[in-house]
Protein backbone atom coordinates (compact mmCIF):
# COMPACT_ATOMS: atom_id res chain seq x y z
CA UNK A 1 0.00 0.00 0.00
CA UNK A 2 3.09 2.69 0.87
CA UNK A 3 4.43 1.86 -2.16
CA UNK A 4 1.22 2.43 -3.60
CA UNK A 5 1.40 5.33 -2.75
CA UNK A 6 4.91 6.53 -3.01
CA UNK A 7 4.29 6.03 -6.66
CA UNK A 8 1.60 8.04 -7.17
CA UNK A 9 3.12 10.74 -5.40
CA UNK A 10 6.27 10.24 -7.78
CA UNK A 11 3.97 10.57 -10.76
CA UNK A 12 1.58 12.68 -9.44
CA UNK A 13 5.19 15.69 -9.15
CA UNK A 14 6.32 14.31 -12.57
CA UNK A 15 2.65 15.68 -13.74
CA UNK A 16 2.59 18.67 -11.98
CA UNK A 17 6.28 19.30 -13.00
CA UNK A 18 5.44 18.44 -16.77
CA UNK A 19 2.23 21.12 -16.55
CA UNK A 20 4.32 23.76 -15.09
CA UNK A 21 6.89 24.06 -17.89
CA UNK A 22 3.66 23.55 -20.15
CA UNK A 23 2.73 26.83 -18.67
CA UNK A 24 5.53 28.98 -18.12
CA UNK A 25 6.16 27.91 -21.85
CA UNK A 26 2.60 28.66 -22.75
CA UNK A 27 2.95 31.86 -20.92
CA UNK A 28 6.16 33.39 -22.30
CA UNK A 29 4.95 32.76 -26.23
CA UNK A 30 1.38 34.12 -26.00
CA UNK A 31 2.93 37.27 -25.61
CA UNK A 32 4.38 37.13 -29.14
CA UNK A 33 1.05 37.46 -30.74
CA UNK A 34 -0.22 39.92 -28.70
CA UNK A 35 2.55 42.39 -29.50
CA UNK A 36 2.54 41.91 -33.22
CA UNK A 37 -1.44 42.35 -33.05
CA UNK A 38 -1.49 44.89 -30.44
CA UNK A 39 1.51 46.87 -31.48
CA UNK A 40 4.09 48.27 -28.95
CA UNK A 41 1.57 49.79 -27.22
CA UNK A 42 -0.55 46.97 -26.64
CA UNK A 43 2.16 45.44 -25.06
CA UNK A 44 2.89 48.12 -22.86
CA UNK A 45 -0.60 48.60 -21.07
CA UNK A 46 -1.20 44.43 -20.73
CA UNK A 47 2.76 44.32 -19.00
CA UNK A 48 1.31 46.97 -16.74
CA UNK A 49 -0.77 44.82 -15.20
CA UNK A 50 0.91 41.89 -15.66
CA UNK A 51 2.69 41.94 -12.40
CA UNK A 52 -0.66 41.90 -10.64
CA UNK A 53 -1.85 39.03 -12.60
CA UNK A 54 1.59 37.02 -12.21
CA UNK A 55 1.61 37.46 -8.51
CA UNK A 56 -2.12 36.04 -8.56
CA UNK A 57 -1.46 33.43 -10.34
CA UNK A 58 1.74 32.03 -8.33
CA UNK A 59 -0.37 32.58 -4.73
CA UNK A 60 -3.30 30.84 -6.45
CA UNK A 61 -0.68 28.16 -8.12
CA UNK A 62 2.28 27.75 -5.30
CA UNK A 63 1.96 30.13 -2.42
CA UNK A 64 -1.42 29.28 -0.87
CA UNK A 65 -1.40 25.54 -2.12
CA UNK A 66 1.83 25.01 -0.56
CA UNK A 67 0.31 25.96 3.09
CA UNK A 68 -3.09 24.15 2.44
CA UNK A 69 -0.87 20.96 1.17
CA UNK A 70 1.54 21.28 4.52
CA UNK A 71 -1.73 21.49 6.97
CA UNK A 72 -3.07 18.91 4.84
CA UNK A 73 -0.85 16.29 5.27
CA UNK A 74 0.23 17.33 9.13
CA UNK A 75 -3.66 16.37 10.26
CA UNK A 76 -3.36 13.54 8.20
CA UNK A 77 -0.14 12.19 9.56
CA UNK A 78 -1.65 13.02 13.13
CA UNK A 79 -4.61 10.51 12.28
CA UNK A 80 -6.76 13.60 12.82
CA UNK A 81 -10.16 13.71 10.29
CA UNK A 82 -10.18 16.42 7.22
CA UNK A 83 -13.52 17.97 8.20
CA UNK A 84 -14.98 20.42 6.80
CA UNK A 85 -15.93 22.68 9.68
CA UNK A 86 -13.16 22.34 11.91
CA UNK A 87 -10.36 22.15 8.75
CA UNK A 88 -11.61 23.42 5.86
CA UNK A 89 -13.79 26.19 6.63
CA UNK A 90 -11.50 27.83 8.83
CA UNK A 91 -8.36 27.82 6.19
CA UNK A 92 -10.96 29.19 3.85
CA UNK A 93 -11.61 32.31 6.05
CA UNK A 94 -8.17 32.70 7.05
CA UNK A 95 -7.06 32.67 2.90
CA UNK A 96 -10.32 34.88 2.50
CA UNK A 97 -9.09 37.07 5.09
CA UNK A 98 -5.30 37.97 4.04
CA UNK A 99 -7.10 37.70 -0.17
CA UNK A 100 -9.57 40.39 1.12
CA UNK A 101 -6.78 43.00 2.49
CA UNK A 102 -4.90 42.44 -0.99
CA UNK A 103 -8.15 43.12 -2.79
CA UNK A 104 -8.65 46.21 -0.48
CA UNK A 105 -5.46 47.95 -0.59
CA UNK A 106 -5.23 47.32 -4.61
CA UNK A 107 -8.95 48.58 -4.97
CA UNK A 108 -8.42 51.73 -2.91
CA UNK A 109 -4.95 52.77 -4.15
CA UNK A 110 -5.86 52.04 -8.17
CA UNK A 111 -6.45 55.69 -8.58
CA UNK A 112 -2.94 56.63 -7.04
CA UNK A 113 -1.23 53.91 -8.65
CA UNK A 114 -2.32 54.69 -12.11
CA UNK A 115 -1.39 58.18 -11.55
CA UNK A 116 2.07 57.23 -10.40
CA UNK A 117 2.96 55.48 -13.39
CA UNK A 118 2.02 58.22 -15.46
CA UNK A 119 -1.13 56.16 -16.67
CA UNK A 120 -4.56 57.23 -15.52
CA UNK A 121 -6.34 55.47 -18.10
CA UNK A 122 -5.19 52.49 -16.29
CA UNK A 123 -7.33 53.25 -13.27
CA UNK A 124 -10.32 51.37 -14.01
CA UNK A 125 -7.90 48.45 -14.56
CA UNK A 126 -5.66 48.10 -11.40
CA UNK A 127 -9.54 48.26 -10.20
CA UNK A 128 -10.51 45.59 -11.92
CA UNK A 129 -7.66 43.89 -11.41
CA UNK A 130 -7.71 43.68 -7.30
CA UNK A 131 -10.83 41.18 -7.34
CA UNK A 132 -8.33 38.58 -8.98
CA UNK A 133 -7.55 38.18 -5.30
CA UNK A 134 -10.57 36.93 -3.86
CA UNK A 135 -10.41 34.39 -6.44
CA UNK A 136 -7.80 33.20 -5.12
CA UNK A 137 -9.41 30.86 -1.63
CA UNK A 138 -11.34 28.26 -3.17
CA UNK A 139 -8.92 27.28 -5.77
CA UNK A 140 -5.69 27.22 -3.40
CA UNK A 141 -7.84 25.15 -1.34
CA UNK A 142 -8.80 22.46 -3.60
CA UNK A 143 -5.31 22.48 -4.83
CA UNK A 144 -3.24 22.61 -1.67
CA UNK A 145 -5.90 19.10 0.26
CA UNK A 146 -5.15 17.32 -2.68
CA UNK A 147 -1.41 17.96 -2.91
CA UNK A 148 -1.70 17.09 0.77
CA UNK A 149 -3.14 13.71 0.39
CA UNK A 150 -0.52 13.47 -2.61
CA UNK A 151 -3.26 13.61 -5.52
CA UNK A 152 -1.22 16.56 -7.63
CA UNK A 153 -2.16 15.35 -10.75
CA UNK A 154 -5.33 17.83 -9.89
CA UNK A 155 -2.92 20.41 -9.69
CA UNK A 156 -1.53 19.68 -13.02
CA UNK A 157 -4.91 19.59 -14.88
CA UNK A 158 -6.40 22.62 -13.59
CA UNK A 159 -2.90 24.73 -14.48
CA UNK A 160 -3.07 23.44 -18.24
CA UNK A 161 -7.28 24.33 -17.95
CA UNK A 162 -6.39 28.02 -16.86
CA UNK A 163 -3.64 28.82 -19.11
CA UNK A 164 -5.32 27.54 -22.02
CA UNK A 165 -8.37 29.30 -21.38
CA UNK A 166 -6.60 32.44 -20.13
CA UNK A 167 -4.48 32.67 -23.30
CA UNK A 168 -7.22 31.85 -25.54
CA UNK A 169 -9.35 34.56 -24.10
CA UNK A 170 -5.93 36.92 -24.40
CA UNK A 171 -5.30 36.09 -27.89
CA UNK A 172 -9.04 36.38 -28.89
CA UNK A 173 -8.94 40.10 -27.54
CA UNK A 174 -5.90 40.79 -29.45
CA UNK A 175 -7.23 40.15 -32.54
CA UNK A 176 -10.70 42.11 -31.86
CA UNK A 177 -8.14 45.14 -30.91
CA UNK A 178 -6.34 44.56 -33.90
CA UNK A 179 -9.48 45.15 -36.25
CA UNK A 180 -10.35 47.68 -34.45
CA UNK A 181 -13.42 46.41 -32.60
CA UNK A 182 -12.26 46.91 -29.26
CA UNK A 183 -9.95 49.95 -28.09
CA UNK A 184 -6.70 49.20 -27.14
CA UNK A 185 -6.92 50.14 -23.28
CA UNK A 186 -9.00 46.86 -23.19
CA UNK A 187 -5.91 44.91 -23.36
CA UNK A 188 -5.24 44.94 -20.10
CA UNK A 189 -9.13 44.67 -18.79
CA UNK A 190 -9.16 41.83 -20.35
CA UNK A 191 -6.11 40.16 -19.73
CA UNK A 192 -8.02 40.92 -15.93
CA UNK A 193 -11.04 39.25 -17.35
CA UNK A 194 -9.13 35.90 -18.83
CA UNK A 195 -7.56 35.68 -15.63
CA UNK A 196 -10.26 35.46 -13.95
CA UNK A 197 -11.96 32.86 -16.31
CA UNK A 198 -9.00 30.96 -16.12
CA UNK A 199 -9.13 30.63 -12.42
CA UNK A 200 -12.79 30.20 -12.62
CA UNK A 201 -12.65 27.15 -14.57
CA UNK A 202 -9.45 25.35 -12.78
CA UNK A 203 -11.60 25.87 -9.36
CA UNK A 204 -14.88 23.98 -10.68
CA UNK A 205 -12.85 21.50 -12.58
CA UNK A 206 -11.21 20.71 -9.18
CA UNK A 207 -14.01 21.05 -7.45
CA UNK A 208 -16.43 18.53 -9.85
CA UNK A 209 -14.28 15.81 -10.29
CA UNK A 210 -12.31 15.88 -6.91
CA UNK A 211 -14.17 16.28 -4.24
CA UNK A 212 -17.19 14.12 -4.84
CA UNK A 213 -14.94 11.23 -4.87
CA UNK A 214 -13.76 12.47 -0.98
CA UNK A 215 -15.10 9.99 1.40
CA UNK A 216 -17.23 12.21 4.13
CA UNK A 217 -15.59 12.32 7.71
CA UNK A 218 -17.36 12.21 10.75
CA UNK A 219 -17.66 15.78 12.56
CA UNK A 220 -15.44 15.58 15.74
CA UNK A 221 -15.32 18.83 17.67
CA UNK A 222 -11.50 19.99 18.26
CA UNK A 223 -10.13 23.65 19.08
CA UNK A 224 -8.94 25.13 15.79
CA UNK A 225 -5.57 26.71 15.88
CA UNK A 226 -6.34 30.05 14.55
CA UNK A 227 -2.57 31.32 14.93
CA UNK A 228 -0.93 28.47 13.23
CA UNK A 229 -2.84 28.83 9.99
CA UNK A 230 -2.26 32.57 9.68
CA UNK A 231 1.40 32.47 10.13
CA UNK A 232 1.56 28.89 7.81
CA UNK A 233 -0.18 31.36 5.31
CA UNK A 234 1.95 34.36 5.62
CA UNK A 235 5.27 32.13 6.32
CA UNK A 236 4.54 29.60 3.07
CA UNK A 237 2.00 31.09 1.40
CA UNK A 238 3.19 34.82 1.20
CA UNK A 239 7.12 34.92 1.84
CA UNK A 240 8.15 31.30 0.23
CA UNK A 241 6.34 32.54 -2.79
CA UNK A 242 8.60 35.36 -3.49
CA UNK A 243 11.30 32.52 -5.35
CA UNK A 244 8.69 32.35 -7.77
CA UNK A 245 8.58 36.06 -7.91
CA UNK A 246 11.95 37.03 -8.77
CA UNK A 247 11.07 38.55 -12.44
CA UNK A 248 7.70 40.02 -11.36
CA UNK A 249 8.89 41.66 -8.80
CA UNK A 250 12.01 43.43 -11.07
CA UNK A 251 9.08 43.85 -14.01
CA UNK A 252 6.84 45.86 -11.19
CA UNK A 253 9.91 48.40 -10.37
CA UNK A 254 9.66 48.84 -14.40
CA UNK A 255 6.08 49.78 -14.16
CA UNK A 256 6.24 52.15 -11.38
CA UNK A 257 8.77 54.30 -12.10
CA UNK A 258 10.37 53.61 -16.23
CA UNK A 259 7.56 55.78 -18.18
CA UNK A 260 7.65 58.51 -15.70
CA UNK A 261 11.60 58.31 -16.58
CA UNK A 262 11.65 58.16 -19.25
CA UNK A 263 9.60 61.08 -19.88
CA UNK A 264 12.32 63.02 -17.55
CA UNK A 265 15.00 61.46 -20.22
CA UNK A 266 13.05 63.77 -23.23
CA UNK A 267 10.67 61.45 -24.66
CA UNK A 268 6.33 62.39 -24.70
CA UNK A 269 4.45 60.25 -22.90
CA UNK A 270 3.03 58.31 -25.79
CA UNK A 271 6.74 57.68 -26.74
CA UNK A 272 7.43 56.59 -23.45
CA UNK A 273 5.16 54.08 -23.26
CA UNK A 274 6.07 52.62 -26.47
CA UNK A 275 9.89 52.55 -25.54
CA UNK A 276 8.58 50.33 -22.65
CA UNK A 277 6.51 48.51 -24.55
CA UNK A 278 9.90 47.87 -26.98
CA UNK A 279 11.79 47.00 -23.60
CA UNK A 280 9.31 44.50 -22.68
CA UNK A 281 10.01 42.48 -25.46
CA UNK A 282 12.31 41.22 -23.74
CA UNK A 283 10.31 39.67 -20.64
CA UNK A 284 9.32 36.54 -22.52
CA UNK A 285 12.62 35.66 -23.96
CA UNK A 286 13.83 35.79 -20.48
CA UNK A 287 11.19 33.98 -19.47
CA UNK A 288 11.91 31.36 -21.98
CA UNK A 289 15.40 30.90 -21.12
CA UNK A 290 14.84 30.93 -17.27
CA UNK A 291 12.74 27.78 -17.77
CA UNK A 292 15.24 25.50 -19.26
CA UNK A 293 18.03 27.14 -17.14
CA UNK A 294 16.59 26.61 -13.59
CA UNK A 295 13.23 23.68 -14.50
CA UNK A 296 15.62 20.82 -15.47
CA UNK A 297 18.42 21.87 -12.70
CA UNK A 298 15.90 21.58 -10.05
CA UNK A 299 15.38 18.24 -11.44
CA UNK A 300 18.59 17.28 -9.71
CA UNK A 301 17.79 18.64 -6.00
CA UNK A 302 17.27 16.38 -3.51
CA UNK A 303 12.96 17.37 -2.70
CA UNK A 304 13.05 15.18 0.96
CA UNK A 305 15.77 15.77 2.60
CA UNK A 306 16.16 15.96 6.63
CA UNK A 307 18.14 19.30 7.52
CA UNK A 308 20.90 17.71 9.55
CA UNK A 309 21.47 15.76 6.30
CA UNK A 310 22.12 18.65 3.79
CA UNK A 311 25.59 18.21 5.07
CA UNK A 312 26.78 15.28 3.72
CA UNK A 313 28.98 14.95 0.48
CA UNK A 314 26.30 13.36 -1.52
CA UNK A 315 23.59 16.05 -1.01
CA UNK A 316 26.28 18.77 -1.43
CA UNK A 317 27.01 17.42 -5.00
CA UNK A 318 23.65 16.99 -6.01
CA UNK A 319 23.26 21.18 -4.90
CA UNK A 320 27.02 21.62 -6.89
CA UNK A 321 25.55 19.78 -9.83
CA UNK A 322 22.02 21.36 -10.10
CA UNK A 323 23.72 25.10 -9.76
CA UNK A 324 26.51 24.42 -12.05
CA UNK A 325 23.81 22.75 -14.91
CA UNK A 326 21.75 25.94 -14.52
CA UNK A 327 24.87 27.80 -14.96
CA UNK A 328 26.07 25.94 -18.13
CA UNK A 329 22.96 25.98 -20.03
CA UNK A 330 21.12 29.44 -19.16
CA UNK A 331 24.33 31.13 -20.37
CA UNK A 332 24.18 29.00 -23.35
CA UNK A 333 21.10 30.51 -23.99
CA UNK A 334 22.05 33.42 -23.40
CA UNK A 335 25.04 33.72 -25.97
CA UNK A 336 23.39 32.03 -27.92
CA UNK A 337 19.96 34.68 -28.19
CA UNK A 338 22.56 37.41 -28.21
CA UNK A 339 24.05 36.49 -31.32
CA UNK A 340 20.71 35.92 -33.12
CA UNK A 341 18.46 38.80 -31.10
CA UNK A 342 18.12 40.67 -34.00
CA UNK A 343 16.56 37.97 -36.29
CA UNK A 344 14.40 37.12 -33.54
CA UNK A 345 13.32 39.98 -32.88
CA UNK A 346 12.61 40.93 -36.51
CA UNK A 347 10.74 37.15 -36.33
CA UNK A 348 8.93 37.61 -33.33
CA UNK A 349 7.64 41.18 -33.00
CA UNK A 350 8.24 42.53 -36.89
CA UNK A 351 11.24 44.62 -36.30
CA UNK A 352 14.95 45.11 -34.79
CA UNK A 353 13.47 48.08 -32.09
CA UNK A 354 15.41 47.68 -29.14
CA UNK A 355 17.63 45.18 -29.81
CA UNK A 356 20.76 46.36 -28.25
CA UNK A 357 19.30 47.63 -25.24
CA UNK A 358 17.31 43.51 -25.07
CA UNK A 359 20.93 42.33 -25.61
CA UNK A 360 21.97 43.51 -22.33
CA UNK A 361 18.72 42.75 -20.88
CA UNK A 362 19.19 38.86 -21.81
CA UNK A 363 22.48 38.70 -19.58
CA UNK A 364 19.36 38.32 -16.48
CA UNK A 365 18.90 35.55 -17.76
CA UNK A 366 21.69 33.70 -16.66
CA UNK A 367 21.56 34.98 -13.21
CA UNK A 368 17.62 34.68 -12.77
CA UNK A 369 18.44 30.84 -13.83
CA UNK A 370 21.11 30.36 -11.58
CA UNK A 371 19.30 32.81 -8.36
CA UNK A 372 15.83 30.64 -8.62
CA UNK A 373 18.30 27.71 -8.59
CA UNK A 374 20.09 28.95 -5.94
CA UNK A 375 17.04 30.16 -3.47
CA UNK A 376 14.99 26.99 -4.04
CA UNK A 377 18.11 25.01 -2.80
CA UNK A 378 17.72 27.71 0.63
CA UNK A 379 14.43 27.22 1.05
CA UNK A 380 14.38 23.43 0.75
CA UNK A 381 16.78 23.73 3.41
CA UNK A 382 14.83 26.27 5.40
CA UNK A 383 16.27 29.48 4.55
CA UNK A 384 12.91 30.77 3.60
CA UNK A 385 12.74 34.43 5.48
CA UNK A 386 16.49 35.13 4.54
CA UNK A 387 15.67 34.57 1.04
CA UNK A 388 12.41 36.49 1.30
CA UNK A 389 14.64 39.71 2.56
CA UNK A 390 17.20 39.66 -0.08
CA UNK A 391 14.43 39.38 -2.58
CA UNK A 392 12.68 42.22 -1.37
CA UNK A 393 16.05 44.41 -0.70
CA UNK A 394 16.95 43.60 -4.62
CA UNK A 395 13.59 45.28 -5.23
CA UNK A 396 14.39 48.68 -3.89
CA UNK A 397 18.27 48.18 -5.31
CA UNK A 398 16.53 47.81 -8.81
CA UNK A 399 14.19 50.81 -7.84
CA UNK A 400 16.93 53.00 -6.89
CA UNK A 401 18.81 51.93 -9.97
CA UNK A 402 16.27 53.09 -12.19
CA UNK A 403 15.79 56.45 -10.86
CA UNK A 404 19.63 56.72 -11.49
CA UNK A 405 20.53 55.46 -15.13
CA UNK A 406 17.26 55.62 -16.62
CA UNK A 407 17.04 59.57 -16.59
CA UNK A 408 20.41 59.62 -17.76
CA UNK A 409 20.68 56.61 -20.62
CA UNK A 410 17.05 56.02 -21.32
CA UNK A 411 15.63 53.13 -22.22
CA UNK A 412 19.48 51.22 -21.86
CA UNK A 413 19.43 52.41 -17.98
CA UNK A 414 16.46 49.97 -16.97
CA UNK A 415 18.44 47.03 -18.86
CA UNK A 416 21.59 47.89 -16.92
CA UNK A 417 19.77 48.29 -13.60
CA UNK A 418 17.82 44.79 -13.95
CA UNK A 419 20.88 42.97 -14.67
CA UNK A 420 22.85 44.86 -11.77
CA UNK A 421 20.30 43.98 -9.40
CA UNK A 422 19.68 40.60 -10.40
CA UNK A 423 23.73 40.21 -10.00
CA UNK A 424 23.44 42.02 -6.70
CA UNK A 425 20.65 39.02 -5.74
CA UNK A 426 22.87 36.51 -7.11
CA UNK A 427 25.86 37.09 -4.96
CA UNK A 428 23.79 37.65 -1.58
CA UNK A 429 21.81 34.42 -2.00
CA UNK A 430 25.55 32.36 -3.06
CA UNK A 431 26.93 33.83 0.26
CA UNK A 432 24.55 33.21 2.17
CA UNK A 433 24.18 28.79 0.73
CA UNK A 434 28.26 29.10 1.38
CA UNK A 435 27.95 29.58 4.83
CA UNK A 436 25.20 26.21 5.35
CA UNK A 437 27.68 24.28 3.33
CA UNK A 438 31.07 25.69 3.39
CA UNK A 439 32.17 22.90 1.12
CA UNK A 440 30.14 23.72 -1.89
CA UNK A 441 33.18 25.21 -3.44
CA UNK A 442 31.05 26.16 -6.84
CA UNK A 443 34.05 28.12 -8.71
CA UNK A 444 36.19 24.90 -8.29
CA UNK A 445 33.87 22.92 -9.64
CA UNK A 446 33.50 24.94 -12.53
CA UNK A 447 35.06 23.14 -15.57
CA UNK A 448 36.32 26.71 -17.39
CA UNK A 449 38.49 25.26 -20.39
CA UNK A 450 35.72 22.66 -21.82
CA UNK A 451 32.88 25.26 -21.41
CA UNK A 452 35.24 28.15 -22.56
CA UNK A 453 35.95 25.97 -25.98
CA UNK A 454 31.87 25.05 -26.01
CA UNK A 455 31.13 28.61 -25.97
CA UNK A 456 33.24 29.02 -28.87
CA UNK A 457 32.78 26.65 -31.04
CA UNK A 458 28.71 28.11 -31.02
CA UNK A 459 30.39 31.31 -31.98
CA UNK A 460 32.13 30.37 -33.94
CA UNK A 461 29.64 28.18 -35.86
CA UNK A 462 27.23 30.89 -35.38
CA UNK A 463 29.37 33.18 -36.65
CA UNK A 464 29.69 31.13 -40.06
CA UNK A 465 26.59 29.95 -40.32
CA UNK A 466 25.07 33.72 -40.22
CA UNK A 467 27.95 35.21 -42.22
CA UNK A 468 26.68 32.21 -45.49
CA UNK A 469 22.88 33.43 -44.50
CA UNK A 470 23.51 37.40 -45.18
CA UNK A 471 23.84 35.66 -48.85
CA UNK A 472 20.41 33.82 -48.60
CA UNK A 473 17.42 35.31 -49.79
CA UNK A 474 14.77 35.61 -46.76
CA UNK A 475 11.94 37.83 -48.26
CA UNK A 476 9.39 35.98 -45.98
CA UNK A 477 8.53 35.60 -42.28
CA UNK A 478 7.98 31.89 -43.13
CA UNK A 479 11.61 31.79 -44.49
CA UNK A 480 12.82 34.10 -41.26
CA UNK A 481 11.14 31.20 -38.91
CA UNK A 482 13.10 28.50 -41.06
CA UNK A 483 16.26 30.29 -40.90
CA UNK A 484 16.44 31.26 -37.23
CA UNK A 485 14.88 27.41 -36.08
CA UNK A 486 18.03 26.08 -37.65
CA UNK A 487 20.49 28.41 -36.39
CA UNK A 488 18.75 27.77 -32.46
CA UNK A 489 18.40 24.31 -32.71
CA UNK A 490 21.89 23.63 -34.41
CA UNK A 491 23.66 25.73 -31.88
CA UNK A 492 22.44 24.73 -29.04
CA UNK A 493 23.44 20.72 -30.37
CA UNK A 494 26.74 22.38 -30.66
CA UNK A 495 26.88 23.87 -27.58
CA UNK A 496 25.55 20.35 -25.53
CA UNK A 497 27.46 18.43 -27.40
CA UNK A 498 30.83 20.05 -26.92
CA UNK A 499 29.89 20.11 -23.48
CA UNK A 500 29.72 16.16 -22.91
CA UNK A 501 32.40 16.12 -25.48
CA UNK A 502 34.85 17.61 -23.05
CA UNK A 503 33.87 16.47 -19.43
CA UNK A 504 31.55 19.69 -18.71
CA UNK A 505 28.54 17.66 -18.33
CA UNK A 506 28.36 15.05 -15.86
CA UNK A 507 25.89 11.84 -16.78
CA UNK A 508 23.39 12.99 -13.94
CA UNK A 509 22.99 16.89 -15.37
CA UNK A 510 22.45 15.44 -19.14
CA UNK A 511 20.06 12.67 -18.42
CA UNK A 512 17.50 15.71 -17.26
CA UNK A 513 17.32 17.22 -20.64
CA UNK A 514 15.35 16.21 -23.52
CA UNK A 515 16.31 13.83 -25.89
CA UNK A 516 18.73 12.72 -23.26
CA UNK A 517 18.88 9.02 -25.12
CA UNK A 518 20.64 11.14 -28.30
CA UNK A 519 23.43 12.49 -25.82
CA UNK A 520 24.08 9.79 -24.23
CA UNK A 521 24.20 7.30 -27.83
CA UNK A 522 26.98 10.58 -28.38
CA UNK A 523 29.10 10.27 -25.63
CA UNK A 524 29.29 6.33 -25.90
CA UNK A 525 30.65 6.65 -29.57
CA UNK A 526 32.85 9.27 -28.44
CA UNK A 527 34.12 7.41 -25.74
CA UNK A 528 34.93 4.39 -28.31
CA UNK A 529 36.82 6.15 -30.73
CA UNK A 530 38.95 7.50 -27.91
CA UNK A 531 39.50 3.89 -27.19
Amino acid sequence: MKEKTSHQVVRGAILLTLAGLFSKVLSATYRIPLQNLTGDLGFYIYQQVYPIIGTVMILSLYGFPMAVSKLTAERREAGRNLTFRHFYLPILLVMSVINGVLFFLIYVSAPSLAQFVGDEHLQYTYRLAAFLFLFIPLLALVRGSSQGKGEMHWTAYSQMMEQLVRVAIIIVTAYFVFVGRLPIYDVGKFGVLATMAGMSVATIFIAVFYFPKQKSKPTIYASIPWRTYFYTFLSLGLIASLNHMILILIQLVDVMTLVPHLVSYGWNPVEAMEQKGIFDRGQPLIQFGVVFGSSFALALIPTVVKKSAWSDEGQVKSVREAILFSFYIATGATIGLIMLLRETNILLFTNDDGTRTIQVLILAMILTSVTITVVAILQTIGYIRQTAIWIIMTFFVKWGLNSWFVPHFGIMGSAIATVVSLGFLTIAVTILLYKKLPNLQLFHFVKWKGFTIASSMMIVYLSIIKYIGGFLPIFSRVGLLVYVCLLVASGALVYLASLIRYDVLTENQYRVLPFSRLFLSMEKVVRKKEK
